[in-house]
């Protein structure tokens, strides 16, 4: 099979990279010709037989001010040149299916009219929440939000979902609106959701049951090596508001001051969750900045458990399926896509969210009763053989590109589901 895949950046900058890139390989590896597209980027791979085909580089974090402030947003609703390159590179690669990603923004919805008009098959995973929320996160201002889920993108002018900015929501708000009203995205056949959650929320947006299923990400496990001795937990992920660091250093405040919490990552709270963990849990929160992949897969192996305290509704972490690969529970909050991957008391613990003391009792209960946690961790390790295996999950994908989707079953959120299938 010819395969294109498409995406804004075509390197490892966050999970839809990086899931993609993933993909990639396992596709190359089962014999199919894979190739990709999307904006020209000094950080891209090298070697990419189609990147004269790539319309141009843009920034827009931070957005660029004046006229040139002015065509970024144009090419944020439509980008004509980004439909010309898409154009260009079918006619060249002549694909069996065009499996997009994330292409809001920099690339814009022009690249699937234009893969309409070749009449090739269509499919796009979300990421995220974008198509129903115009900011992507489903949050206003900190708190959840699902006012513009089936409700107008408008909202996120009124509210200033965007960092307080009425000049970006508004763009945002604009964008949004203008394709929910050209009905943009009509030109994918179907849509592939990582959680039931995701695919609830896309169906209240009135995209249609038969064009969206459930098919979870995938994890390469290698063999375990047991650590020789675990203690403490770990937090892995960007530092920013909407991961609720804040709620578990405060949490890790309630325990003992024996326990002790690794940070891995970086990002804008960083300064301001160090104070706050030198003032309320002093010796107990080591902040170790990005690791490499094997240093972090280290320190979550040494873990009683990896703790996702997110304040938003996450989609399908990464995180936490790299901490069943360790044998390693997760503790996470009742948000999102996470109570689908961690089963309370089976292979970790959920909580409320933003509930220091829920968090704290969790944490000891695990940390008092090891043999629990160990039983736990390995329990979601063998549910990585059983559902998210990348064999089993290069099948799922195949049987998605030929339109192969089982009617909806019962029990979900109608839309059809892959999870579990063979």
């Amino acid at each position: 099979m010819r395969i294109l895949h498409v995406n804004k950046f075509l390197y490892r900058r966050g999970g839809a990279e990086g899931y993609m890139l993933d993909v990639v390989e396992l596709q190359r590896r089962a014999g199919h010709e894979v190739e990709l597209f999307g904006m020209a980027h000094p950080d891209n791979l090298v070697d990419l037989p189609l990147a004269d085909t790539f319309p141009s580089h843009v920034e827009l974090e931070p957005a660029p001010g004046g006229l040139a402030g002015l065509a970024a947003g144009a090419r944020m609703v439509w980008s004509p040149s980004s439909g010309r390159g898409m154009a260009r590179a079918i006619e060249r690669f002549r694909p069996d299916v065009v499996h997009s990603h994330n292409v809001y923004h920099q690339l814009s919805p022009s690249v699937l009219a234009a893969v309409r008009r070749a009449g090739v098959r269509s499919v796009m995973t979300l990421h995220d929440y974008k198509l129903a929320c115009p900011s992507y996160q489903m949050l206003d201002h900190g708190r959840l939000c699902d006012a513009c889920v089936g409700g107008s993108a408008l909202n996120a002018v009124r509210r200033r979902c965007k960092s307080g900015s009425l000049a970006a929501s508004a763009l945002l708000s604009v964008e949004s609106s203008v394709h929910r009203t050209m009905r943009a995205y009509d030109a994918v056949d179907t849509f592939i959701s990582p959680s039931r959650f995701l695919a609830g929320v896309m169906a209240r947006t009135g995209l249609a049951p038969e064009r969206l299923v459930v098919l979870n990400h995938f994890v390469e496990v290698a063999p375990v090596v047991p650590a020789a001795h675990r203690e403490g937990f770990v937090f892995a992920g960007r530092l920013s508001p909407e991961k609720g660091v804040d709620t578990l250093i405060h949490a890790m405040a309630l325990l003992p001051p024996t326990i002790h919490l690794h940070v891995a990552g970086d990002g804008p709270e960083r300064g301001d969750l160090t104070a706050l963990a030198a003032r309320v849990a002093p010796a107990q929160v080591t902040f170790h900045g990005r690791l490499d992949k094997e240093r972090l897969r280290q320190v979550v192996a040494g873990s009683v458990a990896t703790v996702v305290p997110s304040r938003w509704h996450e989609n399908q972490p990464m995180t936490i399926l790299e901490s069943y690969a360790a044998e390693v529970p997760a503790v996470v909050t009742d948000l999102g896509g996470m109570p689908e991957l961690v089963r309370d008391g089976i292979d970790g613990l959920v909580v409320a969210h933003d509930d220091p003391r829920a968090l704290a009792d969790a944490l000891l209960r695990l940390h008092a009763d090891p043999a629990a946690a160990t039983a736990m961790g390995r329990a979601g390790r063998q549910r990585l053989a059983d559902e998210f295996d990348p064999q089993l999950h290069l099948r799922r994908l195949e049987a998605v590109y030929r339109g192969e989707v089982a009617e909806p079953g019962a029990g979900h959120v109608g839309a059809t589901t892959l999870e579990g299938a063979s």
